[in-house]
C-alpha cells in the first residue's frame, strides 16, 4: 500500500469538500442552489461544461476502448458527447437561457403541459443511473488500487461517494461550479505532465503515433455498408443528441450570467473536451511501449486498470500524485453534478407537482433530502453492477432521452406547429419502439434500437401535431383560460 498516495488522495478529496462546503455559505435561494443563482463568468462556465463529460470513463473507459478498436470504438465518447455541448451552445443555450427556467423538465411544461413534464423528466432522471454508477465504480477502483487491494471497491465506493455527498447537499450547483474550476486546473496539468513523461518513456511521442498508424487506430469510418453506417450514426446520435435535454447540461449552461456567456461556455466547453480526451489515449498508447506484455494482459481481464498500472509501477511519486489528483477531479467533478441533476428535476417536475404550493424553503429541503436518497439508490445500484465496464454503463445511460426527450424539446423550440398530442405520441412511439427492440436482440442485431426510436418519435411528433387534435394543445388551453 502506497501511504503517501493514499493519504494525498483523501486530503485533496477532504480539501475539495471544503471548499464546497464554503460555497454553501452563500446559498440563500432555490436558484442559488440548482444553477448558481445565474452568475457564473465564462471561465467557470467553460470549465464546469467540460467537466460535464471529463469522467471515469474518459480516463480510463475511452482509452481503453481506443486501443482495442481504434477512434471508431469512441465514436460515442468523445465525438459524440463533446459535439453535444457544442449543439447545446449552438441552438440550443440563448433561446432556454432567455425563459428563466430552473430544470428542463420546466421547459416541457411551459410549452406542452404537465404530462409530458412529467414523463420526460422520469426519462431523464432514469438516465443518470448508469452515468453516477460510473463514477462512483470508478471512486471504488481508486481506493482499491491505492490500497493495494486493501480497501474493497464497494468500501471505496462508499467512502468515495460519502465525500461528494458532503458539499453537494451543502452548496449544490455552486459548490459544484467553484470546485470543477479548481478540479480542472488539476487535471489539465496532471495528465499533461503525464502525457510527456509516459511519451519520453516510450522513446518519443512520434514512437507513439507510428505504432497507433500501424494498428489503423486513426480509422473512424465504418466499413462502406449500409449496415456498418447505419450502426455507426446510431452510436453516434446517442450522447450527441441524446444528451441534449439532459439536467446536468442545462444546469451549467444555465448557471452563466447572461445567454453569450452561455452559447460561447458550452461551444468552447465542448470543444476543449474533445482535444484533450486524446491525452489519456496517447498514455495507454504509449504503455503498449513502455509495458507490453503487462498492458496486453491488462486489456484482455480488466482494461480500466492499464492507466493506474502504469502510473503505478512506471512513474515517479509525483507523477502518481498529479495523476491520481486528476483522475480523482474528473470523477468528483462528474458525479457531484449527476447527483445534483436527477433530483432537481425530481423535486421541480414531480414532486412540485404533487405537492403544489411549496415555499422556496420546502423546496431547498426537499432537494436536499432528495440527493441522499437518490445517492443511496444509485451507490446500491453501482455495487450491484460491479464488474461492468465504465464505459459501457456511460454509454447505455442516454438512449432512453435520445428516443424520449430529445424530439420534444426540439422541436418545441423550434418548430410552432408542434402540439402537446405530438409530443405525447413522440415520446410513446420513441420509448415503445425502442423498447421493443430492447426486448428483441434479433432485431437490435439488424438495426441500433436506439435510432429506431429516434425515427418513430420523429414520426410521432410529425404526425400527432398534423392530424387532428384528440388532445388538447396546451398553448391553446392556456389562451383560452387567459
Amino acid at each position: 500500500m502506497n501511504t503517501t498516495l493514499l493519504a494525498f488522495v483523501i486530503l485533496y478529496l477532504v480539501g475539495t469538500m471544503g471548499i464546497g462546503i464554503y460555497a454553501g455559505t452563500r446559498i440563500k435561494s432555490t436558484t442559488d442552489f440548482a444553477i448558481a443563482g445565474r452568475s457564473l463568468p465564462l471561465a467557470m462556465v467553460i470549465t464546469t461544461t467540460f467537466a460535464t463529460w471529463f469522467g471515469a470513463e474518459t480516463v480510463m473507459g475511452i482509452p481503453a476502448k481506443f486501443v482495442q478498436g481504434g477512434l471508431n470504438a469512441v465514436v460515442e465518447d468523445p465525438f459524440g458527447a463533446s459535439m453535444c455541448l457544442v449543439l447545446v451552445g449552438a441552438f440550443f443555450a440563448s433561446r432556454l437561457y432567455k425563459m428563466s427556467l430552473l430544470t428542463i423538465g420546466d421547459f416541457y411544461r411551459h410549452r406542452f403541459g404537465e404530462g409530458v413534464e412529467i414523463f420526460c423528466s422520469i426519462a431523464i432522471i432514469l438516465s443518470y443511473l448508469g452515468w453516477v454508477a460510473a463514477q462512483i465504480t470508478a471512486l471504488g477502483l481508486v481506493f482499491s488500487v491505492l490500497s493495494g487491494g486493501a480497501i474493497a471497491p464497494a468500501t471505496g465506493m462508499i467512502i468515495g461517494t460519502s465525500l461528494v455527498l458532503v458539499y453537494v447537499l451543502i452548496g449544490g450547483m455552486l459548490a459544484v461550479a467553484w470546485t470543477d474550476f479548481i478540479q480542472m486546473i488539476v487535471l489539465v496539468v496532471g495528465l499533461s505532465l503525464i502525457a510527456v513523461m509516459a511519451g519520453h518513456q516510450a522513446g518519443g511521442a512520434d514512437k507513439v503515433l507510428d505504432m497507433a498508424k500501424a494498428n489503423e487506430w486513426f480509422k473512424i469510418l465504418p466499413e462502406a455498408t449500409p449496415k456498418g453506417w447505419i450502426f455507426f450514426i446510431g452510436t453516434a446520435v446517442t450522447m450527441m443528441l441524446g444528451s441534449i435535454p439532459q439536467q446536468d447540461v442545462f444546469q451549467r449552461v444555465m448557471s452563466a450570467k447572461d445567454s453569450q456567456t452561455a452559447r460561447n461556455g458550452a461551444m468552447i466547453g465542448g470543444f476543449s473536451y474533445l482535444a484533450f480526451a486524446f491525452v489519456p489515449m496517447f498514455i495507454v498508447a504509449s504503455s503498449l511501449i513502455i509495458m507490453p506484455a503487462e498492458t496486453k494482459e491488462l486489456l484482455a481481464n480488466d482494461p480500466q486498470k492499464v492507466l493506474p498500472t502504469l502510473i503505478l509501477t512506471k512513474m515517479p511519486l509525483i507523477a502518481q500524485i498529479f495523476f491520481f489528483g486528476a483522475l480523482v477531479s474528473a470523477i468528483k467533478s462528474t458525479s457531484s453534478a449527476t447527483l445534483l441533476a436527477p433530483s432537481t428535476s425530481f423535486v421541480e417536475n414531480i414532486l412540485k407537482n404533487i405537492h403544489p404550493g411549496m415555499s422556496d424553503r420546502q423546496v431547498l429541503l426537499s432537494l436536499r433530502i432528495t440527493i441522499l436518497v437518490f445517492t443511496a439508490l444509485v451507490l446500491t445500484y453501482a455495487i450491484k453492477m460491479q464488474g461492468t465496464a465504465i464505459y459501457d454503463l456511460v454509454s447505455s445511460a442516454y438512449q432512453v432521452t435520445l428516443v424520449g426527450a430529445f424530439v420534444p424539446l426540439t422541436f418545441g423550440l423550434y418548430w410552432g406547429r408542434a402540439t402537446t398530442q405530438g409530443a405525447i405520441l413522440s415520446i410513446a412511439g420513441g420509448i415503445g419502439v425502442w423498447a421493443l427492440f430492447l426486448a428483441n436482440s434479433a432485431w437490435g442485431e439488424l438495426f441500433p434500437g436506439q435510432l429506431a426510436g429516434l425515427i418513430a418519435a420523429l414520426a410521432g411528433m410529425v404526425l400527432g401535431s398534423l392530424l387532428p387534435q384528440v388532445v388538447p394543445d396546451h398553448r391553446a388551453r392556456e389562451a383560452h383560460m387567459a
